[in-house]
């Protein structure tokens, strides 16, 4: 049987992708993303069916938020941005989707073969499955 797609969401650069006041309360906000993509394992996103194995990377002051139904956490030790390339090297056998905007983040999974979407991408698609532009 063939592994799903496994997404993992840079949560410090998506939760900082809007002006939304998510610096008053980080955790807050990374728990908000957290229960915004909890459903995508199942439903999919656009040019993702399901089912997908979602990861959510927290660091820094969000790395105590916990994981949900539907969502891995992986606590960064340190960089988040590090973090991601350790999960999209350890797992070459299967198609990795990496979200984030920084672009060396992106430099560095895309030369893994990920592939990389940005944050619309996910929050457009998470809202409502509905077909999303790509950034």
């Amino acid at each position: 049987m063939e592994m799903p797609p496994l997404l993992i969401v840079d949560a410090a650069n998506v939760v900082g992708s809007r002006p939304d006041g998510w610096w008053r309360d980080r955790p807050g906000a990374t728990a908000r993303l957290r229960d915004a993509i909890a459903g995508v394992g199942d439903s999919g996103l656009p040019e993702l069916p399901p089912p997908v194995e979602v990861v959510l990377v927290v660091e820094g002051v969000a790395r105590d938020v916990p994981a949900t139904p539907g969502v891995a956490v992986v606590a960064a030790p340190g960089s988040g941005d590090d973090a991601i390339v350790d999960l999209v090297a350890a797992a070459p056998q299967r198609r990795r989707l990496v979200v984030t905007a920084d672009r060396e983040l992106r430099e560095r999974v895309t030369a893994q073969g990920a592939e990389v979407y940005g944050p619309r991408w996910l929050r457009d698609g998470a809202r409502d499955q509905a077909p999303a532009v790509r950034e």
